[in-house]
């Protein structure tokens, strides 16, 4: 029997000693708590009911030598701490006793700190790579106002020590996880987190841990050098020497916009690269720094380095040399640029853009969207610009794109959008002329995948409007219950922006649709793209085809097996007490 020192306002009566020792065991409920009472071996235990598994009740659980089993997914605890044998079950609350005029009082007061005990499970479930374990520990921390960037913080630290070959899909999730977060409803939140975490876990699941390069011994190099030998040794595929210039750089002070400048750079000296991933990658590490500020940035900036020296250089593809030589044509294109911008500086602030420009990059001469890239610089437009009209090209493509197409194809409409999308942030943290070129390798993927708009399908007009786009809007989850609602979903979209409606409304309503299916990489890529895009573009009506794509491509991929929605709920339950598999008597 335990005996503690305890304030008397915490120990509440539970039973008689008598009793529970006639009977072995005892439930009691106590301020909403319901405590498991256990005898053995002349010792009195009291611990939470609920197994902390998946809330099955322990109450009536074989108990031998100080150690309960859950009957259901056999989970054992320390009858004494609450202690788990088993990982993935988590340690379940005990309680102190003591016994005062033979009757058993327990102290129900808090015996650990919350915050530091959901951390540490955090780090458990992404050790394990235990989903429930992760969206357990996630919920409870945002319900304990911990601020969302803290379990983005552990996940990000711990898929860049443990990676397989650098940054990869579960870090760029888990950071367009992030950077929708304005976007969800409240009750969202901690959704989002979670399935960013979990495939975080999923891509570090028995990876070893990367040991980064130290930086050079002298502080002397200046910028120029740096970046010179970074783009090299990433041209002759060689990791270890690009981390140590990397390293070196950013151990000597040079600046965050720097060091973009570095990896945008060696990201655009071959064409779309990985076809677009490994620019996104870079662009989604550098969101995710902002995001903490820029805290020990050397292991997220050293997980770039693989993925960029490994890619695939698409110049070394059929494709970008047949039957049209496109590198080529961007070759020459990129030898003009400087004159181009140097031309068009003055006339900056003035321009406006051609009617036919969107015609011409959505078109089927492959030089032609050269000429109007480079003339739309020579005319005033800026690199931001620019780079925001070829990703709304690319989206164009994805929102136009005919399901008669094969189901594959919908991913060779998607990565020119979000290559392209990246390009336009990265080229809004850093306009270089090297950067720059990648806008005009995305134009060039935006034409290589016209096939995919024949026939193009119907957009929906602002004239196909209703007078209550509420309703449209309850009706898109049940639409989103079915296959082949592609264009269903498209118009009904379109209708509801067209009608009236709010625009943050709907983009919280695709996200939660979003987050009920279970994770797919380029669905959420999809939407995170075309959500900033969309809250980036001047006019709300020219949006509409943005999120029309996002939601056709939605539509496209749903429904799935819902599996780590059902998880979420069942840790979403758990937390909030409910008695999942308890009698109410």
């Amino acid at each position: 029997m335990t005996h503690t020192s305890v304030q008397p306002k915490s120990l509440v009566r539970a039973a008689s000693f008598a009793e529970l020792q006639e009977k072995g065991q005892l439930l009691v409920r106590l301020q909403q708590q319901t405590i498991a009472l256990f005898y053995n071996n002349d010792r009195i235990y009291a611990i939470d009911n609920r197994c902390p598994h998946m809330g099955f009740p322990l109450h009536g659980s074989v108990c031998k030598d100080g150690i309960v089993t859950c009957p259901w997914h056999y989970a054992r605890f320390d009858l004494a701490s609450g202690g788990t044998f088993d990982s993935w079950a988590d340690d379940v609350r005990s309680f102190p006793v003591q016994i005062e005029n033979g009757e058993i009082w327990i102290d129900i007061a808090p015996q650990v700190d919350a915050k530091t005990h959901q951390q540490q499970r955090l780090l458990d479930g992404l050790e394990q790579g235990i989903s429930l374990v992760i969206a357990k520990s996630t919920i409870a921390l945002l319900d304990l106002a911990v601020k969302p960037t803290q379990p983005f913080q552990v996940g990000l630290a711990f898929g860049t020590r443990y990676h397989k070959a650098g940054w990869d899909t579960g870090l760029t999730m888990l950071t367009c996880m992030m950077n929708i977060m304005p976007y969800l409803d409240e009750s969202d939140r901690p959704r989002a987190l979670y399935q960013g975490l979990s495939a975080v876990a999923r891509d570090s699941a028995s990876a070893p841990p990367h040991f980064r390069v130290h930086p050079l011994p002298t502080a002397n190099l200046d910028f120029a050098t740096l970046k010179a030998w970074f783009r090299q040794f990433i041209e002759q595929r060689d990791n270890e020497a690009a981390e140590r210039c990397l390293m070196t750089a950013v151990r000597s002070g040079i600046s965050r916009t720097q060091i973009a400048s570095m990896l945008f750079a060696a990201a655009t000296d071959h064409r779309y690269l990985d076809v677009g991933h490994v620019l996104d990658f870079i662009n989604k590490a550098l969101e995710a720094l902002d995001a903490i500020d820029w805290q020990e940035p050397e292991p997220v900036l050293a997980s770039l380095v693989a993925p960029l020296a490994n890619a695939t250089r698409m110049e070394e593809s059929s494709s970008w040399r047949y039957p049209v030589d496109l590198v080529a044509i961007l070759l020459t294109a990129f030898e003009q640029l400087p004159t181009a911008l140097e031309s068009g500086r003055s006339q900056r602030g003035q321009w406006i853009q051609p009617p036919e420009l969107l015609s011409v990059l959505l078109g089927d001469d492959a030089q032609a969207i050269a000429d109007s890239l480079l003339n739309a610089l020579h005319s005033g437009c800026t690199e931001v610009q620019l780079a925001q009209i070829v990703a709304y090209a690319a989206a164009l493509r994805v929102a136009r794109f005919n399901t008669n197409n094969d189901h594959g194809d919908w991913n060779s409409a998607h990565h020119p959008f979000t290559f392209a999308h990246a390009v336009h942030q990265g080229i809004r943290r850093v306009p270089t002329v090297e950067l720059l070129r990648g806008v005009f390798d995305a134009a060039m993927s935006v034409y290589l995948n016209r096939f995919l708009n024949v026939p193009p399908a119907r957009l929906p007009q602002p004239k196909d409007t209703v007078t209550d786009p509420e309703s449209l809007l309850s009706s898109l989850p049940e639409l989103l219950d079915r296959q082949q609602q592609v264009n269903e979903t498209g118009r009904l979209v379109a209708q509801y922006l067209y009608s009236g409606g709010q625009p943050e409304r709907l983009m919280a309503m695709l996200a939660k649709l979003m987050l009920r299916e279970n994770r797919d990489f380029h669905v959420i890529q999809s939407v995170e793209a075309a959500f900033r895009l969309y809250t980036q573009l001047a006019e709300p009506y020219e949006g509409v085809p943005v999120l029309v794509a996002t939601a056709r491509y939605l539509a496209a991929h749903a429904p799935t097996m819902r599996s780590q929605e059902q998880t979420y709920l069942m840790a979403y339950r758990l937390h909030r007490g409910d008695r999942l598999f308890e009698d109410d008597q």
